[in-house]
């Protein structure tokens, strides 16, 4: 009897182990950071470009906010310890860029320079980032 409860315990000692070593190894640690950089003067066109890059964000990905899989922050690079983010992502003018957190390592970035481009086009603006963040968070999983 005590042969069969000690080959018991260790069959469900190997089996939690695969068990958890199995989920861990498939649980993704990712997330990807949305980040508007802006300047302290701020035109009309710079919070146009806020306002539309919060609004294609928040409306095709409300999961991946609530579930921090996403977040969305706006920075301003002149405030006090912002000022490394214009040499660390290259900013040459206010930005949108991704960033790929794994590990809470950031693993890559992408600036989505187009949003210039294409800020006197609403649709096409909300589309471009919504591709952009799709894509990053495809690689987050």
């Amino acid at each position: 009897m005590k042969k069969l409860i000690v080959i018991f315990l260790a069959a469900v000692a190997v089996i939690s182990a695969s068990f958890s070593a199995f989920t861990e190894d498939d649980k993704s640690s990712g997330k990807v950071i949305a980040y508007y950089f802006h300047g302290t003067f701020r035109c009309p066109t710079c919070h146009k470009l806020e306002q539309y890059s919060k609004e294609a964000i928040e409306t095709n990905f409300k999961d991946a906010l609530a579930s921090g899989k996403l977040e969305f922050k706006v920075v301003n690079v002149e405030d006090k310890g912002n000022e490394h983010c214009g040499s660390d992502y290259q900013l040459y003018t206010k930005s949108l860029i991704l960033s790929l957190v794994k590990d809470g390592k950031e693993e890559k970035w992408k600036n989505l320079d187009k949003i210039w481009e294409y800020v006197g086009n609403k649709q096409k603006f909300l589309d471009y980032v919504k591709s952009g963040v799709a894509d990053f968070l495809k690689e987050a999983k």
